[in-house]
């Protein structure tokens, strides 16, 4: 018997809040007290006080079995988790032990009638984790089964766009959707290559004026290439579901940003000679065949990799910033210095603060590319400080950096994991349905939960008394995560 033992003394009147009462948890005996119980009267706990006062039908509604001749209580519950809901009587608040899980606690003190608000403020962030983890499986496999299946209350013209949207969007869901997936990567190899090879001298020919100009035959590998991606993003912008997310999400903006420069140059070369001959239009054009260096990012599209590192770097905003901070101040500092120190110097390469500030730049990041370098003793003891400073400041920041990226990418495999699990439980839980008809099935009992099955193993037991384990249809959506959290353990 675990608990805290201790002698009461009472009169008669008192007897109601001094009566000691003995429950069973799950195997594991504990003996009560009534006024430690009643200073929570609307919990389950302080219902058993007055239960001699209650009928047989009132007793049983609140223990799982009672002996009345040792005046026992007994329920089916976790003795562990009975020990932090305990808490609350002694401490005011409940803390969740490590190693039990925060849905199933939260169950527990449901079943204790208690609420969510006296769990404690550390418990409650772990339990949101929790639950934003639930949704996004439950928002993975709602994708999943829609991808797979899609939705059946949709019209044609809609399940037209679904069908276009997977083929483009979704190389997973089936062999010519991972065909063009495959194109459209090897379109974004070639394109850059040959955005790359276009530069050099030596595969330029001279126009009738006797500028240096793409290869003809580059140029019709790169209107190709340029075809392509319009394709694919005129089909991607007409099968979207949302056209402004669309339009506005960032990868879709680099997808934009690499084909409008190509007829942007078109549009202003079918103005005429006259026009390009513009110094301010050549420029322009200039500007945007650089931006076709954007296309490179593509490949994003198509590596969760990359989506990973980008995914990374977006949480690790907090430790980026502290690097650029640690590295303003450096180099602020160090360049101040080692102008003062260099400025009286007859050769000095210090001319100013502004100036030396390429110094301390390229000397804090262990660069060195040697056109800037002190020539006094002073400055060069300077250098050495900064160089170590340097040294320091970007290796700080840089393990929280690697760590979200290892936390992101484990927790990304662990919820695709999870997703297809869920998917495989609900793909048997629709064929032991399917077997209600089948004369070989057997009905089987487990407390409250009945299902048709031959060899069914309840991985998830239903609550007492209530309904069996639902599954998300194709048409679920989740508004919150407490939505996507209670569909999954309901």
């Amino acid at each position: 018997m675990w608990g805290v033992q201790r002698t009461r003394y009472c009169n008669g009147s008192e007897a109601s809040e001094e009566a000691e009462i003995t429950v069973n948890i799950g195997g594991v005996k504990q003996v009560l007290y009534g006024d430690v119980l009643t200073r929570y009267p609307d919990t389950r706990l302080a219902e058993l006080v007055d239960c001699s006062l209650k009928t047989s039908e009132d007793i049983y509604a609140l223990c799982d079995d009672y002996d009345p001749e040792t005046g026992e209580f007994y329920f089916d519950r976790d003795p562990d988790a009975f020990k932090c809901i305990m808490e609350l009587y002694y401490y005011g608040e409940v803390h969740m032990k490590r190693g039990i899980c925060p849905i199933c606690f939260m169950k527990e003190m449901d079943f204790w009638k208690i609420g969510p608000d006296f769990l404690d403020e550390c418990c409650k962030g772990h339990l949101q984790e929790v639950q934003d983890e639930l949704a996004e499986i439950a928002e993975k496999v709602r994708t999943i089964l829609v991808d797979r299946e899609g939705d059946p209350s949709a019209g044609g013209w809609q399940r037209f766009q679904m069908c276009v949207w997977r083929l483009m969007e979704k190389p997973e869901s089936s062999l010519p959707a991972h065909v063009i997936a495959i194109v459209s990567f090897i379109f974004i190899l070639v394109s850059s290559v040959v955005m790359c090879v276009g530069t050099i001298p030596d595969l330029q020919v001279e126009d009738s004026e006797g500028n240096l100009s793409e290869h003809p035959t580059l140029e019709v590998i790169e209107t190709v290439c340029i075809g392509w991606f319009t394709i694919e993003y005129i089909l991607r912008l007409i099968s979207c579901p949302n056209k402004v997310k669309f339009v506005l999400a960032f990868m879709n903006i680099v997808d934009f940003m690499a084909i409008m420069p190509f007829y942007v140059v078109l549009i202003l070369t079918s103005f005429g000679a006259g026009v390009m001959e513009l110094a301010n239009v050549q420029q322009a054009v200039q500007a945007l065949r650089i931006m076709r260096i954007a296309r490179i990012f593509k490949l994003a599209r198509h590596s969760s990799g990359l989506q990973t590192l980008t995914s990374a770097l977006k949480s690790s905003f907090k430790e980026l910033g502290l690097l650029l901070m640690y590295m303003g101040v450096g180099v602020f500092l160090f360049s101040a210095l080692g102008y003062t120190m260099e400025q009286n110097h007859p050769d000095t390469l210090f001319t100013s603060i502004p100036q030396s500030f390429w110094w301390a730049v390229i000397t804090m990041t262990t660069v060195g590319y040697g056109d800037v370098y002190p020539k006094t003793t002073l400055g060069r003891c300077n250098a050495a400080i900064s160089f170590l400073c340097g040294v320091i400041a970007i290796a700080l920041p840089i393990h929280p950096i690697i760590n979200n990226f290892v936390l992101f990418y484990n927790k990304q495999q662990v919820l695709e994991t999870a997703a297809r699990h869920e998917i495989e439980l609900m793909a048997l839980r629709s064929e032991d349905s399917g077997r209600e008809a089948s004369p070989g099935a057997h009905k089987h009992v487990c407390g409250a939960g009945v299902w048709d099955s031959d060899t069914y193993i309840p991985l998830l037991k239903a609550p007492r008394g209530g309904a069996g384990i639902q599954t998300p249809s194709t048409d679920a959506s989740f508004e919150s995560t407490v939505e996507a959290t209670e569909y999954f353990i309901s």
